[in-house]
């Protein structure tokens, strides 16, 4: 589609939902009201949307009924491969192999691959995550809860490193804001090789602490203490930081050894989470 007179951006492509993402041919955004009306679309001033078309729900179900068990909840467009036991649980669209047990649990739009085992009001909001809600004192979910996340990563040099969750490009621990979270840190690293590595030296270490995210998505970080807990050979460095990318506030595990060694890096970190609706 051609420019229109006057705009400087232009619709891209529209999703499954008929919303409508726009480009300026660098990035791609959701477009304001102004832009979505003057190419033709609907634009919804509740939701923020921008629509080529609306949804149809009866299609959405009967799709959904292909690959969703749902016995318990809604599973809403876009889920697929998904299970959902118990009551008022659910998905919030575009995931993939999730798995739901329990009361009022939720996966965040987008989340793939994670599980919500039991208990009241837990949410979902990173890629392979394990979450156990904790009831979230009865306000909605994610208020109250624990949860696991596997990291990992490669590095062959010095340079400090983000490790990322399930190893997949730019995905990192989600936080919520108004929320302190809990951290025990399990990290495992194993030399390969490297002109100055050894195959078979490695390191496990444990570290605890918490990170405070508040209203505007500003993070502090706190550490207790860390533990090497067995190696052989040299250890190497880590540190929990800021990896917040396009205003979604984040954390990840940054990894650093010597030049020239080969390691491959694992990560298990479990999370206590406890987020307030009051500002902070």
């Amino acid at each position: 589609m051609d420019y229109k007179k006057g705009f400087k951006v232009k619709p891209k492509e529209t999703n499954r939902l008929g919303e409508v993402t726009f480009t300026d041919g660098t990035h791609d955004f959701p477009p304001n009201q102004l832009q979505c009306e003057a190419y033709g679309y609907k634009y919804d001033k509740t939701l923020g949307v921008c629509s080529a078309f609306k949804y149809n729900n009866k299609v959405n179900a009967l799709l959904n009924n292909k690959s969703n068990n749902v016995r318990g909840g809604e599973a809403l467009v876009g889920t697929e491969n998904s299970l959902l036991n118990g009551e008022g649980n659910i998905t919030k669209g575009d995931n993939r192999n999730a798995f739901i047990t329990g009361q009022e649990n939720e996966v965040e739009k987008g989340v793939s691959n994670t599980s919500v085992l039991g208990g009241k009001m837990g949410k979902a909001i990173r890629d392979g995550e394990i979450v156990l809600g904790g009831g979230s004192f009865n306000l909605g979910a994610g208020y109250t809860q624990s949860s696991k996340i596997q990291l990992s990563g490669k590095t062959t040099d010095a340079t400090p490193t983000n490790l990322t969750v399930q190893d997949i490009v730019g995905s990192y621990i989600t936080l919520q804001t108004n929320s302190l979270v809990g951290y025990e840190i399990y990290i495992t690293r194993l030399e390969t090789g490297g002109t100055s590595g050894t195959a078979g030296d490695f390191s496990y270490k444990v570290r605890r602490g918490a990170v405070r995210c508040n209203d505007s998505g500003t993070i502090d970080i706190y550490t207790f203490n860390t533990k090497t807990i067995a190696k052989d050979g040299a250890t190497a460095s880590f540190q929990v930081v800021d990896s917040t990318t396009d205003g979604i506030p984040s954390i990840t595990i940054e990894v650093t050894d010597r030049a020239n060694v080969n390691n491959l890096w694992s990560v298990t970190i479990y999370l206590h989470e406890l987020r307030t609706n009051i500002a902070f």
